[in-house]
């Protein structure tokens, strides 16, 4: 009920701000705070010039970012030091982390993006989070700010690595705007533009929207599905109003949209852990697990018992083999998914309502609510495998019709009619050669989303000041209601070839295929109350408090149920395919909370059956304090020095698929920081910062392998892994960031990042002995080891210890009836870092677990004014040398045994064309 009533205030706050197209009011006569170059940032909610603010920020302006070619979140890391992305689940979905504080897949995110002050629409599902405010939301903005450390005390969500803040611009009072296209390789068609309406001294309205389109750079080879993976297909909507109700009350909305729909991403194989690629056999190699019995006459092994790693090591070895043969470049993979695809639609209507109540205190409202919905297939390893050899346990029996299963079926003995095309024969086995695929998350159906979440938020802020001027506050309130919009499904099918998953229709050539089913419904509610007080002792001495208090709470249930698919009703208790007569069992995934009895459903599609006894429900809540203390001191009005102590906080979270472990809390963070901040004029300017840190963090959630006891195993249950409270780590680094104009003509910038991480200590395996856990974290659950997917002593995952960017830019001394030509370029350093610590040093040489150094080279040429006419006109090219190397790993060598990477984007070009009007 109150989440019904928040929206419907909303809907009324929008409706208001058309009042004021009838209301006459004087204009708000505003001076421009850097009308003498100074960068303002709302880090701390209010504006302030960039240099008088304690705080390690980074910050873009949209001239910026048209000039380095950042259309997406991804493309901003290349130029922030401290920043890095975790792109394991592609482009997307890519997660952020600053100061190596990183995001493992289910988790909250260490990072807070925000668009307009408001925080960006949760999307809920198995992987991480992605940014949150949709593609194409970096088109026409004021400024993109990345602040460092945690933010926890005026920023809705807590977060541990920090905040993106993205300020779209504001409808001003001149009818003006802009039209962009872009060309660029891969057939890269962009185009943008905006257009700002006064209607009114008191209303005015801005227009703004893009179409990108690019082909993938992920060549398929396999000649199944699309030609081409990696690929950009996205439209953006933005709808921007401000209403000055009175001189002193300010109502802001802002309306945008996002739809992205793309083929997903696609991972390329790089080695495979067997020596059959080699030329070894089965036999010579000795590389088939105990209790494997070769038949006596061809020395084949039943697939059944050798083991579902080495089967597919062996087949990514005849994949890589074929690769080989054809002379595959790096960018050409081979999948054999038919229809892949990833759909995101996202929609959010943010409304701020600003009063100046008096000369020294406003309050401000902020308000939102948006939805995001996520449709997905795709092959979560990037492969069209081949049953590796002839199987001799029979997949299917006679009357089946195999066709209908599947198109690729191969078979080894029986027979087929060739009218029919039902198995004639006894028995039916698995030819070599069969294709199958290993692991595909499908949410193929209409109307099915693997995500689909709306998001609403409501924030009261009192700020002001004392009539001395001396003291300054923010305090205020912050409610976030995120609820299901549905069911999130998931299918997630394993060793099967299958032509409509949705109806289990599903050729099973390895004898142990699987198609694994969830329904999901997460309900989120953070709340917090905060404060913050900057007093000014001196105009040179200054202290600044500030503390919030949160409130966490997930809800959710979960069903989910597994079918296995079988030739006979021998292994248990199965039911029959009407149509193909294929036995199939279904039993509820987690057969330790629900027994191990197959369910006798009525529907083959899992929508149709009753799954209430395979449901799940959990809670998890939790309450933390969070603190900021910082002294800062200003010797001169162009120098600050500060000191600052922050608590960090990241709630904990919940996951279905382990009993026992489903729960985990939150994450504690102690952040130490130094700083210093320096600016200079004249005719060679510019600023230089510097910053030291050291972090603490404990009770960290570490991603960790479960494996069960005998006793769980002998009910069904089977190993996996979870999120763990199990360790702690600590980060110390250095930040640095300078840039000097000389004679208005020549710019030359620099940034600087030294991480060292270290994860102190990581909670021991609690191995079963006597039949008592030795570890706490294991006691009342299925599980008897628990194995943290880190070491004692490793860095961070996705964190490079030395990142730097080094960017020139040249204004050509030209007339002004010329234009203004700029000639600029960028170096980006990034040290190798690991990917995945999870992988052994045996891999290493596939590329796995580290990405290598790296050094980039972009350029760009702009022409402003060209001729004196509105007309710009750019060139740009990134990755100049086309470096080649692996941004992450997919985790399949450890239960696999072949070894996967996302490879980098290549060498992009391109030209750029603006036309610009009005004031």
């Amino acid at each position: 009920m109150v989440y019904r009533s928040f929206k419907k205030a909303l809907l009324l706050s929008v409706a208001a701000s058309g009042i004021a197209a009838a209301t006459p009011a004087l204009a708000q006569d505003s001076a421009s705070a850097s009308a003498a170059g100074d960068i303002i940032v709302t880090a701390r909610r209010v504006e302030e010039r960039l240099q008088d603010v304690p705080i390690s920020i980074t910050v873009f302006n949209q001239d910026e970012l048209t000039k380095r070619n950042i259309a997406v979140a991804t493309d901003l890391a290349a130029y922030t030091p401290s920043l890095s992305v975790n792109q394991r689940y592609g482009p997307e979905k890519s997660s952020f982390s600053i100061r190596g504080f990183t995001q493992d897949q289910s988790t909250a995110p260490t990072v807070g993006v925000y668009f307009a002050e408001v925080v960006g629409v949760r999307a809920q599902g198995g992987t991480t989070s992605g940014n949150t405010v949709g593609a194409g939301a970096f088109t026409d903005l004021e400024n993109v700010q990345v602040l460092k450390g945690p933010q926890g005390t005026l920023f809705g969500r807590n977060t541990t690595g920090g905040a993106i803040l993205l300020t779209p611009k504001k409808p001003t009072d001149n009818l003006e705007g802009y039209i962009e296209g872009t060309y660029g390789n891969y057939d890269q068609m962009r185009l943008q533009g905006a257009l700002n309406i006064p209607l009114a001294d008191t209303f005015k309205v801005r227009l703004a929207g893009e179409r990108n389109k690019r082909d993938g750079y992920i060549k398929n080879v396999s000649g199944i599905g699309p030609k081409d993976y990696n690929d950009v297909d996205y439209t953006y909507l933005r709808l921007s109003i401000v209403a000055e109700l009175t001189p002193d009350l300010e109502n802001y909305t802002i309306f945008h949209y996002s739809d992205s729909s793309t083929n997903g991403y696609a991972t390329k194989i790089t080695g495979c852990d067997t020596p059959i690629s080699q030329g070894g056999t089965l036999l010579t190699d000795n590389i088939l697990p105990a209790g494997s019995t070769p038949d006596p006459v061809t020395g084949l092994v039943n697939p059944a018992y050798s083991g579902t790693r080495h089967l597919q090591a062996l087949s990514c070895g005849i994949q890589l083999a074929r690769q080989d043969a054809r002379g595959d470049g790096l960018y050409d993979v081979e999948t054999a998914n038919p229809n892949p695809f990833l759909d995101i639609v996202q929609w959010q209507v943010i409304n701020t309502t600003t009063w100046n109540v008096s000369d020294n205190i406003t309050i401000k409202n902020i308000m939102s609510y948006g939805e995001f919905r996520e449709r997905a297939n795709f092959d979560l390893g990037s492969s069209n495998f081949e049953v590796p050899i002839t199987g001799t346990s029979p997949i299917f029996g006679p009357g089946f019709d195999l066709t209908r299963i599947s198109q690729r079926l191969n078979v080894a003995s029986g027979a087929i009619d060739p009218v029919t095309k039902l198995a004639l024969g006894p028995a039916l086995y698995a030819a070599a050669g069969t294709p199958y695929q290993r692991i595909v998350l499908d949410t193929a159906a209409p109307n099915v989303y693997n995500s689909s979440q709306s998001t609403f938020t409501e924030e009261l802020q009192v700020q002001g000041q004392s009539t001395d001027g001396r003291l300054n506050f923010v305090l205020g309130g912050y409610l976030e209601f995120s609820r299901p919009i549905g069911f999130n499904a998931g299918r997630t099918g394993i060793f099967l070839d299958c032509t409509r998953p949705q109806n289990l229709e599903c050729a099973n050539p390895l004898f142990f295929g699987s198609i694994s089913e969830s329904h999901t419904k997460l309900s989120f509610d953070n709340h917090g109350i905060f404060g913050q007080a900057t007093y000014n002792f001196t105009d040179q001495l200054a202290l600044t408090a500030g503390a919030r208090y949160t409130f966490d709470k997930i809800k959710g249930l979960q069903d989910s149920t597994r079918a296995s698919f079988s030739a006979n009703a021998g292994t248990g208790p199965l039911f029959a395919d009407p149509l193909t007569g294929v036995m199939i069992a279904r039993a509820c995934t987690d057969s330790f909370r629900h027994g191990p009895l197959a369910l006798a459903l009525a529907g083959l599609s899992p929508p149709d059956a009753d799954r209430s006894v395979c449901t799940t429900n959990l809670t998890n809540k939790s309450n933390k304090p969070t603190w900021v203390i910082n002294l800062d001191y200003k010797p001169t009005p162009d120098i600050l020095v500060y000191a600052k102590y922050a608590r960090g906080y990241r709630q904990g979270g919940m996951n279905f698929t382990n009993p026992g472990v489903e729960l985990w809390d939150p994450e504690k963070l102690d952040s130490y920081e130094l700083g210093l901040k320096t600016s200079f004029r004249g005719t060679v300017s510019g600023y230089f910062n510097l910053a030291g840190f050291y972090n603490d963090l404990s009770n960290q959630q570490f991603f960790a392998g479960l494996t069960p006891t005998p006793e769980a195993a002998a009910l069904g249950v089977a190993g996996g892994a979870a999120i763990v409270n199990a360790g702690s780590s600590r980060v110390y680094g250095l930040e640095a960031d300078a840039s000097v104009l000389f004679f208005d003509s020549l710019r030359l910038s620099a940034g600087y990042t030294y991480l060292n991480t270290k994860v102190k200590d990581v909670a021991s395996a609690a191995t079963q002995g006597d039949g008592t856990p030795l570890g706490d974290l294991l006691i009342g659950t299925p599980f008897g080891v628990i194995s943290p997917r880190v070491q004692v002593g490793s860095p961070f995952n996705d964190t490079p210890k030395h990142k730097l960017t080094l960017t020139g830019a040249y204004t050509l001394p030209l007339d002004a009836s010329i234009g203004d030509i700029t000639i600029g370029a960028t170096w980006v350093h990034a040290s190798s870092y690991i990917n995945d610590g999870s992988v052994p040093a045996s891999a290493a040489g596939f590329g796995l677990g580290v990405s290598p150094s790296t050094d980039l080279v972009n350029l760009n040429l702009d022409w402003k004014a060209v001729a004196g006419s509105p007309i710009d006109l750019a060139f740009f090219a990134t990755n100049v040398t086309k470096e080649k190397y692996n941004v992450a790993s997919t985790g399949a060598w450890n239960s696999a045994g072949v070894a996967e990477v996302l490879l980098n984007q290549p060498r992009f070009y391109g030209v750029r064309v603006r036309y610009n009007f009005g004031q």
